[in-house]
């Protein structure tokens, strides 16, 4: 099995988070990391996922998610061509023989420290797996005592958005609803319509009530 990174454009609706986990176990994956979040569109949320599948039943599951009457877009990201993002929280013992090195290896894994006790530090960390999983095995020599990672969050390189031309458009409201003076055509000279010259210029005026429009005289 390979790792697959998921992009889903959602609607933010109530329950749509729950579905899709749902769609997902049911076909008997485990998910990895997941992440979701709003977007630039307040309506939209955003949800990354990160699941080890074969290439066949991925696209089964895809095939199945974009059957969600809520899922407005899915896509696979590639490693190479976007960047990866994961917040690592960790508390480390840090007593007062061991505090320079745990310091030292803040900086070199260009971490911050958000934390301090007499006894432990608690650090930052955000970066690819990779990254925080090498600097966990650099920690884990003076003891870790609590750590919380989030999910993955991922990003297309490049001017390219996940949500171009992809959002369902607004409704627009019937021409007989819209406000303001109706939208008048300027007809070249010379044009008619097709009831003739005549009408085009001298209208026949409504006929009076309980007669028919047959009854009314002309008016040339």
């Amino acid at each position: 099995m390979s790792k697959h990174t998921l992009s889903i454009l959602v609607e933010n609706k109530h329950g749509v988070l729950a579905r899709v986990a749902a769609l997902i176990s049911r076909r008997g994956f485990n998910i990895d990391s997941l992440a979701v979040g709003p977007t630039e569109h307040p309506e939209v949320s955003r949800m990354t996922i990160a699941v080890s599948v074969d290439e066949q039943p991925l696209e089964q599951i895809t095939k199945q998610l974009n059957k969600l009457v809520n899922v407005i877009k899915i896509v696979e990201l590639e490693p190479t061509q976007t960047v990866q993002r994961e917040l690592l929280l960790v508390k480390v013992k840090a007593d007062t023989l061991t505090r320079g090195q745990v310091l030292e290896t803040v900086q070199l894994f260009r971490a911050k420290v958000v934390d301090v006790a007499p006894d432990a530090i608690t650090i930052e960390a955000t970066g690819n797996p990779e990254k925080l999983e090498a600097m966990l095995r650099v920690l884990e020599p003076f003891g870790v005592r609590e750590l919380v990672q989030s999910g993955m969050v991922a990003i297309g390189r490049g001017s390219r958005s996940i949500s171009d031309r992809t959002l369902r458009p607004v409704p627009v409201p019937p021409p007989h609803v819209q406000s303001g003076p109706p939208n008048v055509q300027a007809r070249p000279a010379g044009a008619t319509t097709g009831a003739g010259n005549a009408a085009s210029h001298h209208p026949v005026p409504a006929p009076p009530p309980g007669r028919t429009a047959a009854a009314v005289p002309n008016q040339h």
